[in-house]
């Protein structure tokens, strides 16, 4: 049996829009057969929509796909596939409950009726005999770590004939041994001429030490391609995150903060993650009344994890919260006493009850005080309709009716409808995630404005932002979290987005 080469593929101006956003603009690509490729930007910035058109998830709206120099069409993942196309998601694809055989077989898409296990076993065990991997077909999944199971999604691409392989994020859940051994073992490969290799990352040490070329998007367009050994790390933060001091703010700012008594003082947090591990490394964060501190990160930093131990939602190892001197711990009489408001990240999912009215709401925050209750477990139902009405008009949410379900609104409304509940308090601490996440430029304008509005009536603000033009153009003062930690913190008016984005993508730790 012939073994056929890795191919080498060239994407020419693949532009892609998703109602009114322009994800891709015209993005060409060439991939070399048998090279490790890393392809590099922030988040947002189109890298996921660029393999996802080459794979067949997504049908390009312009553009062409060049395979070993003769043009295809690539409409469905199956027809990728068939040209031993495949791709590693960032998140595990495999069934818990089933062993390593039997996600082996239940990955190939056709499956006999009566399966020979033990003939699958031997091919599987043959197979892995050439593999830089080794698994027991007979292991359950769920008994395997986060590296081995890493590593079985490879094998699996690997065994069904992928010979062009694109890993999205692939060490985002493994310790640096494991990154550093899976990622070796696909240099190798490709080095072998056995694999074309597109690695998509945010870290400079996974591009430096096994990427051989280097493709990097802003803002859904081509920033620039480059061989790997050319490109120093500010060239690469250039090209990712833009270069010089950070524009003026389109919203005006009052005077600087003076020192003062912080009124959120997080100290050494440390956190585990989902797995077990330690997420949060010693976070030290302090926000003054008056000033919007931006914790600018990329995805898998810690953000996420932060502000669920904020919300009350993630136990801490060690370390302290204090918000206005008195310890903090998310709980609802705490977050009444001190004025707190928090908004996370995609609102119908962790802010919001979607299958309540915008009405309902609207009132969760205030259901049990006056003059929405009657007594402590009665509602003041005739004064929930005008109490929504108010909130609708003042923070110009578009809804037909204060009845509508709240899942029937435009995600920028969601998100308007949210902050009508969090801010029509007093709030003296507003924490907000990714507010303008998927929003048209229209909706995160006024979402952002609203934020500032918070400040400037005496609100300590905390934004945490993987938007990098939202932390430069809101905030007094921006920190970067990386692996957990906080590595760099700088004013506004001294902000340089390419020493932000060095430190974003972990090039202060190499």
């Amino acid at each position: 049996m012939t073994v056929l080469p890795p191919p080498t593929i060239e994407l020419r101006n693949i532009s892609k829009q998703f109602g009114t956003v322009r994800a891709l603009d015209a993005v060409s690509a060439r991939f070399q057969s048998g090279r490790v490729h890393a392809l590099l930007g922030e988040n947002g910035a189109g890298k996921s929509t660029l393999v996802k058109c080459l794979l067949g998830y997504y049908r390009a709206d312009a553009g062409e796909t060049i395979v070993d120099g003769r043009r295809v069409a690539i409409s469905h993942p199956a027809e990728a596939h068939a040209l031993g196309l495949g791709m590693v998601y960032q998140h595990f694809t495999l069934v818990p409950q089933m062993t390593v055989a039997e996600n082996f077989v239940l990955g190939r898409g056709k499956i006999p009726l009566v399966v020979k296990w033990k003939d699958e076993q031997d091919q599987l065990r043959s197979f892995m005999a050439g593999m830089p991997f080794r698994l027991d077909p007979q292991r359950k999944v769920s008994t395997l770590a986060a590296g081995e199971k890493q590593k079985l999604e490879i094998l699996k691409q690997l065994y069904l004939g992928r010979r062009f392989l694109v890993l999205d994020e692939p060490t985002s859940v493994l310790t640096p041994a494991e990154a550093d051994e899976v990622l070796g073992e696909m240099r190798n490969l490709a080095n072998a001429s056995k694999l074309t290799v597109v690695l998509i990352t945010h870290k400079f040490r996974e591009v430096e030490q096994f990427a051989q070329d280097v493709t990097v998007l802003r803002g859904g367009k081509l920033a620039g391609s480059v061989d790997q050994k050319d490109a120093s790390k500010e060239t690469l933060a250039t090209m990712m995150f833009g270069g010089g001091t950070a524009e003026k703010s389109r919203v005006a700012k009052p005077a600087a903060v003076a020192d003062g008594v912080p009124y959120l003082k997080i100290h050494e947090l440390i956190a585990d993650g989902d797995r077990g591990t330690p997420v949060l490394n010693g976070v030290s964060i302090d926000v003054r009344p008056g000033e919007i501190v931006g914790v600018a990160g990329v995805s898998g930093n810690g953000q996420k994890e932060l502000v669920e131990v904020l919300a009350g939602q993630r136990a801490t190892t060690s370390g302290s919260i204090l918000v206005d001197r008195q310890a903090f711990s998310g709980t609802r009489s705490e977050i009444k006493r001190a004025g707190v408001a928090l908004i996370s990240e995609e609102p119908l999912a962790n802010s919001a009850v979607r299958t309540l009215s915008v009405m309902e709401n609207l009132a969760l925050r205030q259901f049990d005080e006056k003059p929405l209750s009657l007594a402590k477990f009665f509602l003041n139902r005739s004064r929930l309709a005008p109490f929504a009405r108010d909130l609708i008009q003042r923070y110009k949410v578009r809804a037909s009716s204060p009845f509508v379900r709240l899942d029937t609104l435009s995600g920028g409304n969601v998100q308007r409808v949210v902050l009508a509940r969090e801010l029509s308090r007093d709030v003296k601490l507003l924490i907000v995630q990714n507010p303008c996440f998927g929003l048209d430029a229209s909706a995160a304008t006024n979402i952002r404005q609203q934020i500032v509005d918070a400040r400037d009536r005496g609100a300590a603000v905390l934004l945490v932002s993987e938007d990098l033009d939202e932390i430069l153009e809101i905030s007094d003062r921006i920190l970067v979290l990386s692996e957990g930690t906080v590595s760099f913190e700088t004013s506004r008016a001294n902000a340089e987005v390419y020493e932000i984005g060095r430190h974003m993508a972990g090039a202060h730790a190499a």
